[in-house]
């Protein structure tokens, strides 16, 4: 059954494909995605690959975990607390992406928050360090409540690190969570790169203003 939500399906598609054209992905493509429906619903990606995606893969969930549309493969049905908590404390969040990006992945291995050092990602808006959510069994109650910890101490982080586990990155749509994401494990696999040269350096105080007002001038 084909869902309806033309709109929000085909940006879970479109945005599942690029991660995977782009290679960030890890490589068994696994990952999840969701957008925030009208009625404050989600429509949630089925199966736990993003590769081959499509309309039939898709189903609809309250943000309690029941489902109402469509159908959820049991490895799916683990990961909806971690999107609907996402939704439940930022409204500002229209998407939510989940994946095992290897080179951000590196970070949540080792417990390290991510820096921002990377010009990208100051041009998307980020300038604090990507936090990490504590371990728990995945889709457990307790890796939910550690997700909701890290959100509650960094309300304006776009994107939490999920210690031993991978990244969860959100955004007002799917493009922008895609493309932070991409980002992300640009900047990831930058830095530590940048480690063989004595690690990558901060940026000097107010850069964010700077690029902001840069990136004005040419609107």
């Amino acid at each position: 059954m084909t869902l309806s939500y033309p709109e929000e399906r085909q940006a879970i598609l479109a945005s599942a494909e690029l991660l995977v054209r782009t290679g960030v992905l890890s490589h068994s493509n696994h990952g999840n995605s969701s957008v925030r429906l009208p009625d404050n619903s989600m429509l949630i990606t089925g199966v736990s690959s993003l590769l081959g995606q499509n309309p039939e893969t898709l189903a609809r969930m309250d943000l309690d975990g029941n489902l109402l549309e469509g159908n959820l493969a049991s490895t799916s049905a683990e990961i909806v607390g971690m999107h609907a908590v996402v939704y439940k404390l930022r409204s500002d969040v229209g998407a939510v992406i989940h994946t095992h990006s290897p080179m951000v992945t590196t970070y949540a291995m080792a417990h390290q928050p991510l820096p921002i050092h990377y010009e990208g990602l100051l041009r998307q808006g980020v300038s604090d360090a990507i936090p990490v959510a504590g371990w728990g069994p995945r889709g457990s109650r307790e890796s939910v409540e550690n997700i909701e910890n890290a959100l509650r101490d960094h309300p304006d982080a776009p994107a939490v690190l999920l210690a031993n586990h991978g990244l969860l990155a959100f955004g007002k749509d799917q493009s922008r969570a895609a493309h932070l994401i991409i980002s992300l494990e640009e900047a990831a696999e930058m830095m530590l790169l940048a480690e063989r040269l004595g690690g990558s350096k901060p940026f000097p105080p107010g850069a964010l203003q700077q690029v902001r007002d840069r990136m004005r001038s040419f609107a």
